[in-house]
């Protein structure tokens, strides 16, 4: 690890982080938390995904749907209007919308085909992402002068390596310059979770084969074919599946740093109160 001892980590006069773990359990908001103190660099992986990696595909996509519209098209074509994705730390709906879900063409779904290939180009995107890291606590240090460094990653960032290999060429460059916090949810807010994505269910990134299962599975149980396959409905099967299919890879990669509750992070109210968390995560880890 990074920091060996809770006193190494508290004397620390750079402190690096990654906070990783299901969404919705307060990575971004510790992460903003630490940047509004002036003192920490807030590096979100998702943001770097949506406008370095995947920018052009998700404006392209927006293209695509405004070309369908007779006025926005003699517009676009004339270069009188400008489409841009207004993606930002707190708003990643371009993203997501761009990741689409899978079934019926008519009810909003995406060809399993062409899902798949977004699907795709966000594995490579994210893998990306997370390999600038290093670039971005230099940048942070020779730019800004901000020694301390937070790097807020996906709920998917278990799904873009392998957790259980000794060597895997994207943790092991992100163990090497970060403190590997994982941020550890009950199986009350897993439920919980579960319960906010029935109610507004999203497009999110999954492991391959992993939804190459899924995908049959549900279709099978349904008795429906991929254009009959209604794309909410499938996502809302799949989610409690995959918080599941990732739990023991967010522990396998909690392995090679330490573990906070998110019980505990729900109390925090001050940087102060996070860091000496995370000592006391280092601590446990010793122990």
């Amino acid at each position: 690890m990074l920091y060996k001892t809770k006193a190494e980590w508290l004397a620390a006069p750079r402190k690096r982080v990654l906070f990783f773990g299901m969404s919705g359990l307060g990575k971004t908001h510790l992460a903003s938390m630490l940047r509004m103190t002036g003192e920490w660099f807030h590096y979100s992986v998702d943001y770097r995904i949506g406008t370095r990696y995947m920018g052009e595909l998700i404006a392209d996509n927006f293209k695509r749907e405004a070309m369908k519209v007779p006025f926005l098209r003699e517009l676009l074509l004339s270069d009188s209007v400008y489409i841009a994705s207004n993606i930002t730390f707190e708003n990643l709906a371009p993203l997501s919308t761009y990741l689409g879900k899978p079934g019926s063409v008519t009810r909003g779904g995406l060809e399993f085909e062409e899902y798949m290939r977004r699907q795709d180009q966000h594995r490579s995107a994210e893998i990306a992402a997370l390999l600038d890291s290093g670039h971005f606590i230099r940048r942070a240090q020779e730019i800004y002068n901000l020694g301390n460094f937070v790097c807020d990653s996906g709920g998917s960032v278990c799904e873009v390596v392998d957790p259980y290999a000794a060597q895997d060429p994207v943790l092991d460059a992100l163990q090497r310059e970060l403190l590997l916090i994982w941020i550890k949810g009950s199986d009350a807010h897993t439920e919980e979770l579960v319960r906010r994505f029935d109610r507004a269910p999203k497009p999110m990134y999954y492991q391959p084969d992993f939804l190459d299962r899924a995908w049959t599975d549900y279709r099978v149980e349904k008795g429906l074919r991929e254009d009959q396959v209604n794309p909410d409905d499938f996502i809302r099967w799949t989610y409690a599946r995959a918080l599941a299919h990732r739990q023991p890879r967010y522990e396998a990669m909690a392995r090679r740093g330490v573990t906070v509750l998110a019980e505990e992070v729900a109390g925090i109210r001050t940087p102060e109160q996070l860091i000496q968390l995370i000592g006391k995560a280092i601590d446990r880890k010793d122990a």
